[in-house]
């Protein structure tokens, strides 16, 4: 098993990756917990599908790509808020699937699209550099527009309730989180579960520049309030940045934003099929998830 401590990947610029396209959706997703981080003595959470309605689906992509997702949501006409679901660096396995149902079993229709698949599922892989690879080539508008399909699917559903929509995200999703609440005015409200904040200290111009906007700097262009939760003992999101953008959202008047630190966490706390899990943290860190779209989506 590798031991994963950095919260994404390379960049789009550090590759040199062709686009191939993904054949029909039917058993595309990968049926287990992603192989790179599997812990052997992991027992992870299982969610049964009673009472709800599960189905992978498949949508247009702004690029004309059909992008793959999973849903679930409670059973009946509805009509449900809609949270989607940021995977990971591994994209749409067990874990993240188990995630929806989850979410649908306190009300909600949880969408968790697979941002990767354009190139390569990496659910399956145990090679980490192919993995890096994979998630690098995701780039930040076709990450927006798949994001935008998402929402804009979900407005067509008979069972989606009108209005806000919420989004959480782990790892790599946990970024993807800030910036769609920076871009997105149909998203009521965020959980970002540990993902990077700002450029490492040690990263290359090309890695800093790589042409996505990290959170740090989208403070002032938040358009919902994002409810951040890190671990103290997160190796690859040091506490300055965590710091860092405290301070940028209280400089922009976020005060609808917080950032909560668990101290002995490490990265990937939630992920219960990983080493890293922190059953305490992650079930404080659900509970104020839970909290933050009662709120919101269903006032």
């Amino acid at each position: 098993m590798t031991t994963l401590i950095r919260p994404e990947g390379q960049t789009t610029d550090d590759l040199k990756l062709s686009r191939r396209a993904v054949g029909a959706l039917g058993g595309l997703f990968f049926s287990g917990y992603a192989v790179a981080a599997l812990a052997k003595e992991a027992k992870p959470i299982v969610t049964d599908a009673t009472g709800l309605e599960t189905a992978e689906v498949a949508y247009p992509a702004p690029d004309g790509f059909q992008l793959p997702a999973y849903v679930a949501r409670p059973a009946g006409d509805g009509p449900f808020p809609v949270v989607i679901v940021v995977s990971e660096i591994f994209g749409v396995h067990d874990y993240i699937k188990d995630v929806c149902r989850r979410l649908a079993k306190q009300g909600y229709a949880a969408i968790a699209p697979a941002f990767f698949v354009r190139v390569e599922d990496p659910a399956p892989l145990s090679d980490m550099g192919r993995i890096m690879q994979i998630v690098g080539a995701a780039s930040y508008e076709q990450v927006m527009g798949d994001l935008s399909a998402a929402l804009e699917w979900a407005s067509q559903q008979s069972w989606s309730k009108d209005g806000k929509v919420g989004i959480t995200g782990y790892c790599w999703g946990g970024k993807v989180v800030w910036q769609a609440a920076a871009r997105f005015a149909a998203i009521g409200a965020g959980v970002a579960w540990y993902g990077r904040l700002a450029p490492a200290a040690d990263a290359t111009p090309v890695q800093i520049s790589s042409g996505q906007p990290w959170p740090v700097d989208l403070a002032d262009d938040l358009k919902a309030p994002v409810l951040g939760l890190y671990g103290g003992k997160d190796q690859g999101i040091p506490l300055a940045s965590v710091e860092r953008m405290r301070e940028a959202l209280a400089r922009a008047g976020q005060t609808g934003s917080q950032i909560v630190v668990y101290p002995d966490a490490q990265h990937g706390f939630h992920a219960d099929y990983r080493a890293s899990y922190s059953e305490a943290d992650a079930k404080d860190g659900w509970s104020k998830l839970l909290a933050t779209f009662e709120k919101v989506l269903k006032a």
